[in-house]
């Protein structure tokens, strides 16, 4: 998602507006709003304006690029427009409607009344929202080979590898795909790959392309071994049986040589267009995200008591667990239609007799139900028990990943695209049971969960960090590999005295990547969006 944002098309219909014209209907507009920051207010577009009716479909579309890691605040405004000036000051207010776009597209469509401000409804008025992503989910499939290629290294034969250009606006030659290298080959087979066709040629199958095949040289200064032109409608000309053939022409040699042929010839052995899902595609067709609460309450965050305790309330209520869990709460919860989620603690004793320290109980003390009533809820429930816990430990981690897991896992027999799970557990980050829990996230990455840490405190991280496996594969303790990469780690510090929104929007921007690979890897398509509601 990082490096493509998606762009979401909102179209919008309202009924039984206010008449504000004296012997006739209103003539309504649709305005765009977004927050930045603060509390200002910025204008994204508007629709038309329809003549003389309080029930408009609007047919301009207003466009929206989306972050699933942000909160997105929109206000829709309904005015009547009587003059032909820009300024809507001067229009008569029929109403509006503040919803984030978190909300509108995990709904697909959403249908509120409007109101003149809050608690004040605009008459019966109602406002529709549907959402519509805009892309071309293709991508092209390729798979090619070479053969007779010129020997370029003194010693041994070429290693060969081949790059794909498009043709830019500009004119300029675009890299969009570069292959692996074949060593000590002059006939080699490339493993097939996958380009979504907006990267690979704009989305126009007729755009001119460039193929180099060039001889890798560790130092870096690769030997252009013969290129060829072509687009995408001929490369699909490929059929299984019968290859699409290139000429590979060195130019220099060409005009060396007369009987120059060619420096070898790639073939294309196959190509098709496929689809690919998009992280909206699930959550509009209507994929759940749900969202599990693991908090760490082990001796070494110090006597909540003491203003040193890394769980110590300010006077304001507030510490750095609940800012956390504010933060990422925050954006998730649009996701999740019930917003019941389950909380849990870890690494405390319990009441009335304190013996044993647990390692995962209902942050509500209620274990048949252990599920708070949004983010406020999980706050609350923490705020009340936390003077009736013990700190105790050691700190696993395994018991709680293996439970949300095993939720997870009932979930994926369903064998639709129905359910994605996301663990966020806040530690202070001191891990006794490091074995056992690279085992259940090995485990665990082959269902639909996603686990985010953030480390609040001082400690030193380390352990966390190679959870995360970032910089190489994690690994269980007998070798086996995670299937995708699921977990994200964060220390709270580096945010602490940034805006509350910016940890949310580091700790959750690889989560439309994970659902989506999880989904991919089981081959499984978006649930069909539900149809919207008949107006």
């Amino acid at each position: 998602m990082a490096d493509c944002v998606s762009k979401v098309e909102l179209s919008v219909s309202c009924s039984d507006l206010l008449d504000k014209d004296v012997g006739s209907k209103s003539d309504p507009l649709c305005v765009l709003l977004q927050k930045n920051g603060g509390d200002k207010w910025v204008e994204l577009g508007r629709t038309e304006r329809l003549n003389n009716t309080s029930s408009p479909s609007f047919s301009q579309r207003l466009r929206i690029d989306y972050h699933f890691e942000a909160v997105q605040n929109l206000k829709f405004g309904i005015y009547d427009i009587d003059n032909s000036s820009v300024d809507l000051g001067d229009d008569d207010y029929l109403g509006g409607v503040e919803l984030t776009l978190g909300q509108i597209v995990s709904s697909k469509t959403i249908s509120r009344p409007l109101q003149l401000k809050k608690g004040k409804p605009a008459g019966k008025g109602t406002i529709t929202i549907t959402a519509e992503e805009i892309k071309d989910n293709r991508a092209i499939v390729l798979e090619l080979e070479a053969k007779n290629l010129d020997k370029k290294d003194t010693f041994g034969k070429s290693d060969p590898f081949l790059e794909f250009f498009k043709k830019g606006d500009d004119g300029k030659w675009q890299l969009v795909h570069r292959t692996e290298v074949v060593k000590n080959n002059l006939s080699p087979t490339w493993r097939k790959f996958t380009v979504p066709l907006q990267t690979f040629c704009s989305s126009d199958l007729d755009r001119p392309l460039k193929v180099d095949c060039s001889d890798h040289d560790s130092d870096g200064s690769h030997d252009l071994i013969g290129s060829f032109t072509t687009k995408a409608s001929d490369l699909q000309k490929a059929a299984h049986g019968s290859p699409v053939v290139f000429d590979c022409i060195h130019p220099e040699k060409q005009k060396k040589k007369k009987s120059y042929k060619n420096s070898g010839v790639v073939s294309v052995k196959s190509c098709e267009l496929v689809a690919q899902y998009t992280f909206l595609d699930y959550v509009m067709g209507g994929c759940q995200i749900n969202f599990t609460v693991g908090i760490d309450f082990t001796g070494s965050n110090g006597d909540p008591r003491s203003p040193n305790s890394l769980h110590y309330m300010s006077p304001d209520g507030m510490n750095q667990y609940l800012s956390a869990l504010w933060s990422v709460g925050q954006v998730v919860q649009d996701y999740d239609t019930d917003k019941l989620f389950p909380a849990f603690g870890f690494g405390a004793k319990l009441p009335p007799d304190y013996q044993a320290a647990h390692h995962e109980f209902a942050l509500n003390f209620n274990p048949t139900n252990p599920y708070c009533q949004g983010i406020q809820g999980i706050v609350e429930a923490y705020r009340q028990v936390l003077p009736q816990l013990r700190l105790s430990g050691p700190t696993n981690f395994s018991p709680i990943i293996t439970h949300v897991a095993s939720i997870a896992a009932t979930a994926a027999q369903t064998n639709t695209a129905s359910q994605y799970y996301v663990l966020l557990i806040l530690t202070d980050g001191e891990i006794t049971d490091f074995d056992q829990t690279r085992d259940a996230i090995v485990r665990a990455s082959r269902l639909p969960l996603s686990i985010i840490i953030i480390g609040v405190g001082p400690a030193d991280f380390k352990a966390m960090e190679l959870l995360d496996g970032d910089d190489g594969v994690l690994r269980s303790t007998v070798g086996e590999a995670v299937a995708r990469d699921i977990v994200q780690f964060v220390p709270f510090r580096q945010f602490k005295d940034a805006p509350m929104a910016t940890l949310a929007q580091s700790v959750l921007a690889e989560v439309p990547n994970q659902v989506v690979s999880y989904f991919k890897m089981r081959g499984l398509e978006p649930p069909k969006p539900k149809a919207a509601p008949k107006a």
